[in-house]
């Protein structure tokens, strides 16, 4: 992957979401400050109130010559951080505080918090790709059907964290019908009924649910996954491989590698971007913006094996899980 040199400024701003996630948050700006200090970077930490403050907090940061934002929360905190960030020289640090930190796991950041901090005082960083669907940027995935019918009822829920995830899927899967679409890709259009369509900068969702299992964050493409409409058990199936690594060989999949595409609908509805919610209209533009954003990241990346990574990553999280629990 492509990197940038290790910083030379030494002044962060944190912005820590209080309501993502299930984990706690008491102490984080204690430990983030003292052990950011050893490196040398002062830190600053506001706290979001509502949806859009953490672009203003950002913007702020960017304004005042900040070298880093770091984002404390999910991926929705990190879509509105990395937003700012784009295409600017101040750079994204991650503590992975939110459900499932697909943009975090993708790029290795451990989602025990001092590991990631660990990453952060390092200070390598890559410059990644985002894609970018009517004019909005999603750095993890954007995607219509059966995954934004979920988002829109996750978001709903009183609770947050992994067995709300599953209830949601598991509600909305008893009910769901596909929709048929049109994805057209350098002048061809593939018309069909799907489950859904996912399109990736990074290659999982978030909690290890692998949907673009080889995308890569800074190729300078995007990897859209079509999961067509299939019988109860075969969907099921689906969801199988999506926990393996293995999806891209299940026969309900076609996938794509593209820079650029088109998805056509009967009408404006449900679509999530980075896991949240909205509604957007028929025509859906989407394209890569390439190398758009610096972020700290582990030096070594390690390669996807169908499993194998799954499994480790399960191992990680409990052992995460049994820390925090005890800390």
């Amino acid at each position: 992957m492509p990197n940038d040199k290790k910083m030379e400024k030494r002044e962060a701003l944190m912005i820590v979401n209080p309501v993502s996630g299930t984990r706690s948050k008491r102490g984080l700006e204690e430990l983030v400050v003292s052990r950011l200090a050893m490196s040398g970077v002062t830190v600053r930490t506001l706290y979001t109130e509502g949806s859009g403050d953490a672009s203003r907090f950002a913007e702020q940061a960017v304004a005042h010559d900040y070298d880093m934002v770091i984002s404390a929360g999910g991926d929705g905190t990190v879509n509105e951080i990395a937003g700012v960030l784009s295409h600017t020289s101040t750079k994204l640090g991650i503590l992975p505080l939110g459900s499932g930190n697909g943009f975090a796991r993708s790029l290795g950041i451990p989602q025990d918090v001092e590991e990631a901090l660990k990453v952060i005082a390092e200070g390598y960083s890559l410059r990644c790709d985002r894609g970018v669907v009517n004019g909005l940027p999603f750095y993890c995935t954007f995607g219509v059907g059966f995954d934004a019918a979920v988002s829109e009822k996750f978001s709903k829920m009183k609770r947050r964290g992994r067995i709300t995830y599953v209830k949601s899927v598991f509600r909305e899967f008893l009910n769901y019908q596909p929709e048929p679409y049109a994805l057209s890709i350098g002048g061809s259009v593939l018309t069909e009924k799907a489950f859904l369509i996912a399109v990736c900068n990074a290659p999982q969702y978030g909690n290890n649910a692998y949907i673009a299992p080889h995308a890569k964050l800074s190729d300078g493409m995007l990897d859209i996954t079509v999961v067509h409409s299939g019988s109860p058990l075969s969907t099921v199936l689906v969801g199988v491989d999506l926990l393996t690594g293995y999806i891209d060989r299940n026969t309900l999949i076609d996938t794509f590698r593209v820079s650029a595409a088109t998805i056509t609908r009967l009408g404006c509805g449900p679509v999530h971007i980075d896991g949240e919610p909205m509604t957007l209209g028929t025509n859906l533009e989407i394209s890569c913006d390439p190398s758009s954003l610096s972020v700290y990241a582990p030096e070594k990346e390690a390669e996807f094996k169908p499993i194998v990574s799954p499994l480790r990553a399960m191992i990680d999280d409990f052992r995460y899980d049994v820390k925090a629990k005890f800390r």
